[in-house]
């Protein structure tokens, strides 16, 4: 990617201050991929003259910019995994598993993966997301399979944090393997974009031996894990039932949590397991769409301890992480949360996550000045002043509700007034269904 000097001109900026987001109106000059300066204007000036800019500048009519958004907990493995010829009962979350997800990732290969992966970055930067935390699965091809993911996200320009799921469910050789594909991939480092963790599926899948193994491989390497945890009831029932212990009690008693890592789901966590979850410094991560698709239930959103960092993911059901952080918002307001105490879940979630991505990447930015240009310029033009004090109702009722228009990264488009950027994507959404066709026929034969 060149560094070319850009300027973003008339725009709502919400540059991260001190766990503070401080709205002003004005002009973002960027050089060399950075954020070189932030030139605050009068909005009644702009007024006058709404259309007047400098010679090559991007004028943004006052929409809003705002940092990229981050997926937390993706499965980009799963973006073929629509209509598909599906057989057996779904009557519960196991079901699912077996007669789904768990075929699905037999029968993936090289291309149905990259189609996959080519997929998921389309549709993240149309939805403002350029960083993705994946969680990968193709127990029929596990050697290189996260590399496929990585080669597919870097030629999109996204950065990422990639892992593969290890399980015992396939038997010992391929659990070893998938603990090895995380070992390998995290040797590579892809131009600093790209960095590993390392993927556990669920407790109930998960062997002594293999938690002892991924032991080892996380001291060698300094890893965080990255686990379903008590998605559904079942997780706890057969983790209890095969070693005589809940899922957060076997991994702190393997030490895998520490601040790295991130458990996702939570559903059906205790007190004393947010407990032992803080004390470890995890964090995690809110997947509510998939939830409520699953009939798995919700967490209980405010009686979870403030201690631990709260993310936001999708679990591979879209890319679309501004609607999971309002449907977030409006399940806390379900549960009867005060709209203080749910637009204080939010903003806890904006802030934890900046928090965490920095843990991976340390020039995560926070659109200050001397950050990388890394942003996302909604189609929201804010219908009353934007201040300190109503952004969040902003953010909430308006951003939130509004599509993506424009998203750079290090101060180059990778969508502009709404098209994709460097890369033709009829003829990318032709290759997509070619691989899924495969797919569906391969499906459609499988037990």
């Amino acid at each position: 990617m060149t560094k070319k000097s850009a300027i973003i001109e008339n725009a709502w900026l919400c540059p991260f201050i001190e766990g503070e987001i401080y709205p002003l109106f004005g002009d973002l000059i960027i050089s060399g991929g950075v954020i070189t300066k932030i030139r605050s204007k009068s909005f009644q000036t702009y007024l006058k003259n709404p259309d007047k800019v400098e010679k090559n500048s991007f004028n943004a009519h006052a929409r809003v910019v705002t940092i990229p958004l981050v997926n937390f907990h993706d499965h980009i493995y799963s973006r073929l995994a629509k209509g598909l010829p599906l057989k057996g009962d779904f009557g519960n979350f196991q079901n699912v598993l077996h007669n789904l997800w768990w075929k699905l990732d037999r029968a993936l290969d090289e291309d149905m993966i990259t189609a996959s992966a080519k997929m998921a970055a389309v549709e993240s930067i149309r939805n403002g997301v350029s960083y993705i935390f994946d969680h990968h699965s193709s127990q029929s091809c596990i050697p290189g399979s996260l590399s496929l993911i990585s080669k597919a996200m870097n030629d999109f320009d996204l950065r990422g944090v990639l892992c593969f799921e290890s399980t015992d469910r396939n038997g010992t050789e391929k659990a070893i393997e998938g603990l090895n594909e995380n070992k390998n991939f995290h040797t590579l480092q892809l131009n600093g974009d790209f960095y590993g963790m390392l993927g556990l599926h669920a407790s109930f899948t998960l062997s002594d031996d293999l938690l002892t193994e991924a032991h080892r491989i996380q001291r060698q390497f300094d890893l965080g894990i990255h686990i379903h945890v008590a998605e559904d009831e079942c997780d706890n029932k057969l983790s209890l039932e095969f070693t005589g212990k809940k899922p957060v009690r076997r991994l702190r008693n393997f030490k895998l949590i520490n601040s790295k890592s991130i458990l996702v789901h939570g559903v059906h966590l205790n007190k004393n397991d947010f407990l032992k979850i803080s004390e470890a410094d995890g964090a995690i991560a809110f997947c509510p769409d998939s939830n409520l698709n699953n009939s798995v239930g919700l967490p209980e959103f405010g009686e979870i301890p403030k201690s631990i960092p709260f993310l936001i993911g999708t679990d591979g059901m879209h890319s679309n992480v501004a609607r999971s952080m309002k449907q977030l918002f409006l399940l806390s307001r379900g549960q009867e949360n005060s709209f203080d105490d749910s637009t204080l879940l939010v903003k806890k979630i904006y802030s934890d996550q900046i928090n965490f991505a920095k843990k991976y990447f340390h020039d995560f930015p926070q659109l200050n000045q001397g950050d990388l240009a890394d942003l996302v310029i909604w189609d929201y033009v804010p219908p009353t002043p934007l201040t300190k004090e109503n952004l969040w109702s902003h953010l909430i009722y308006g951003i939130l509700e509004y599509p993506v228009h424009s998203v750079l990264r290090k101060g180059e488009f990778l969508l502009k007034n709404f098209q994709l950027m460097n890369h033709d994507e009829n003829k990318i959404r032709n290759e997509i269904f070619l691989q899924g066709e495969r797919l569906f026929n391969k499906m459609a034969g499988m037990r």
